[in-house]
């Protein structure tokens, strides 16, 4: 294991704390009222009062005012003990008003108190305003107290609870449809994670920090973390045998030998394995409170995990078959000219680069990188005389080369696929120039689409760095001086000088695709 001492030193403070946290949890108990001595008698008055193992803790405020600033710091107080007369002789209502029609909280309890019931009638009140309980300061009495704090925590407890369930399975229902947009599996493991975390968090009445935890997928033999958050967070990618500690591992092996989909202790591991053999784990550790609410939402969640990620993998397996027939169509044309067929790899990644530093979504980058492989797909109609030619051609025969940017839209254009579609534009487009002196249509600034105007940049490059059946290569020098030329002329100048401040990472995809 690759632990070091400060980092178990750093564990068992942490698990130190949470055990402080957890013991040391109260039910609070809001006293409002202008009254000094109404606070110290209602204290001392249920001092030992104990509910479910939990005792109360007190806060005071003196004023409307100040009770508002309370419940705004405390969004989880159970039971408020209120004064109707304080600043004003309708100050307690005020707050009721407050509580439920401006910050639309349903659950505190409120418990009404007065020393004057002629200026708040109780059956006007009772009708009027949303409070669930009305007492005169005379005739609550320590036992009369001690009872109606208990039947005010049951029915907190009990709408607490209800929309605790409420908003549990409306995170569910927005999560199990995120799931099955997502399509990267690292994606996928970190949006599910972080929904499994916010469903616990969701029954949480600690204050301690989110729980640890990670997703991780088997790979010859070992389980790789995908994603984590809290203390796993900086282990992507690594062992999961090498970053959890012994007792933790021997967890996740228990579970997985003996098949169990769920391990509760302080730790939650669920293990899956799909049809097609996919098999991954989810384990959060130091969940401290841990319900039968939690336990069902999590095994609602968890019926859709396994096809989320199943869905995603066939998805991807698509696509990678769909790019590898859309590069081998690239490469087919590229063949007939006897160029590389690693030309189109380049293009496609030099196009997807500019386009994500440009600010394209990444969808429509990938999309833009598979579609720019077929910029040339044109060729394939253009006689061999032409495309080998190994020298310059004559003003007819570049006539008909031109002609590829139209063939090939043409082939595309019937198309509805976005990626097709993408590739008519790439097609038809990339040898327009910014200054509108391009063909085949002579189209100006940005009237050239985007992707005519991205591919074109990377299309140029690549062509000037590799060696053609009509000229050498160009070394990197003699390149960066003509695209500082054609500036303005050739390319789009924002996107140009995008190009130039990410060079580096151009080059390192250009060395990643080296010629055959």
């Amino acid at each position: 294991m690759q632990n070091t001492n400060s980092e178990y030193m750093d564990f068992f403070e942490e698990e130190e704390t949470l055990l402080e946290n957890n013991e040391s949890r109260k039910l609070k108990v809001l006293i409002v009222d202008d009254d000094e001595e109404v606070h110290t008698v209602t204290k001392l008055a249920l001092s030992d009062f104990v509910y479910k193992n939990s005792k109360l803790l007190f806060l005071s405020a003196y004023s409307e005012k100040e009770a508002k600033e309370v419940i705004y710091e405390n969004p989880d107080i159970a039971v408020i003990l209120l004064d109707v007369v304080m600043e004003q002789e309708d100050s307690g209502l005020k707050l009721v008003q407050y509580i439920r029609n401006d910050i639309k909280n349903d659950e505190i309890r409120i418990i009404l108190r007065t020393g004057q019931p002629g200026q708040a009638p109780e059956r006007k009140v009772i009708f009027d305003f949303d409070i669930n309980d009305y007492k005169e300061k005379t005739e609550l009495t320590a036992q009369k107290l001690f009872t109606t704090m208990v039947s005010s925590l049951r029915a907190y407890d009990s709408i607490h609870l209800a929309n605790q369930n409420k908003k549990g399975l409306e995170k569910i229902v927005e999560a199990t449809n995120n799931l099955f947009e997502v399509q990267s599996i690292n994606k996928l493991s970190s949006i599910v994670l972080d929904q499994i975390t916010s469903i616990l968090c969701i029954n949480s009445s600690s204050m301690y920090k989110k729980p640890s935890g990670f997703i991780a997928f088997k790979e010859n033999g070992d389980f790789f973390i995908t994603s984590g958050n809290g203390s796993y967070a900086k282990h992507i990618n690594k062992r999961v045998k090498d970053v959890t500690f012994l007792n933790s591992y021997q967890k996740i092996e228990d579970t997985l030998r003996e098949k169990r989909t769920i391990s509760i202790d302080d730790n939650l591991i669920i293990h899956f394995k799909s049809n097609s053999n996919m098999e991954y784990i989810l384990y959060i550790e130091n969940i401290i409170e841990y319900n039968d609410i939690d336990n069902t939402l999590i095994e609602i969640f968890s019926s859709n995990i396994s096809s989320a990620f199943e869905n995603t993998s066939l998805n991807l397996k698509l696509r990678d078959t769909q790019k590898e027939i859309i590069f081998t169509l690239g490469e087919i044309a590229e063949a007939r000219s006897k160029e590389t067929g690693n030309h189109v790899k380049r293009v496609a990644e030099f196009s997807k680069l500019i386009a994500l530093k440009y600010g394209l979504s990444e969808e429509e980058s990938e999309v833009i990188s598979l579609a720019s492989a077929m910029h040339d797909i044109g060729k394939m109609g253009i006689p061999s005389s032409i495309l080998n030619k190994p020298g310059k051609l004559t003003k007819e025969e570049f006539e008909v080369m031109k002609t590829h940017t139209e063939i090939g839209y043409q082939m595309l254009e019937g198309s509805n696929k976005d990626i097709i579609k993408t590739a008519s534009i790439i097609a038809l487009q990339h040898h327009e120039k910014y200054n509108g002196t391009g063909y085949p249509n002579g189209l100006k600034g940005n009237d050239i689409h985007i992707y005519g105007r991205i591919t074109a940049i990377a299309d140029v490059f690549d062509a000037l760095g590799t060696v053609r059946v009509y000229k050498p290569a160009w070394e990197l020098d003699k390149i960066i001086e003509y695209f500082k030329e054609e500036r303005g002329k050739h390319f789009d100048p924002n996107l140009l000088d995008i190009f130039f401040k990410y060079i580096n990472e151009v080059l390192a995809i250009r060395d990643s695709f080296p010629d055959k």
